[in-house]
């Protein structure tokens, strides 16, 4: 069943394997815009990562996250897909044992790491800052896709990524 596209602040999440990019939107769900890049904690009992984003989902009142899903052009699935699936899993486990209701979505973000370096080029930041940045800024490009999608269309997009403990 789907779920209706409410007011709310959403966040993008581009999962790498040294660096996961975040975006925000205003409260009203309008404009995407980045906002952080993170280490990966190479540790997944530790996860500070993901400890940092359930903080932020906290402080900013974060309905939904839209952790990008990277498809091979395909729509195959791949090593960065399952990647990108069991980072998701984690953030939902981390979310749910602090109480936090924010919803955890996969969305599609094949081509927005090319967009990003593409648009990174395009605004004059030079190949060798593109590192810092793209990561935000792909997550900027499919984050501003879904809000894009669901207020067109009046419900959520993408996958819901399913409580594991209610299973």
């Amino acid at each position: 069943m789907p779920q209706p596209f409410a007011r709310g602040v959403r966040m993008g999440v581009d999962v790498g394997t040294v660096r996961v990019g975040i975006a925000l939107t205003d409260p009203d769900a309008v404009l995407a815009t980045p906002h952080d890049t993170l280490g990966r904690d190479s540790n997944p009992r530790k996860a500070f990562d993901v400890k940092i984003i359930t903080r932020l989902c906290e402080e900013r009142k974060v309905v939904t996250v839209y952790v990008g899903l990277p498809r091979s052009l395909d729509g195959g699935e791949n090593a960065s897909t399952r990647m990108a699936r069991d980072y998701a899993a984690s953030l939902v486990r981390r979310l749910g044992s602090r109480g936090c209701t924010t919803a955890v979505r996969l969305v599609d973000e094949r081509l927005s790491t090319v967009s990003a370096h593409r648009s990174l080029s395009d605004s004059g930041v030079s190949r060798r800052h593109h590192m810092d940045r793209v990561d935000q800024a792909a997550a900027v490009t499919f984050l501003q896709t879904a809000v894009d999608q669901g207020r067109r269309t009046g419900t959520e997009p993408g996958e819901p990524v399913p409580d594991r403990a209610a299973d």
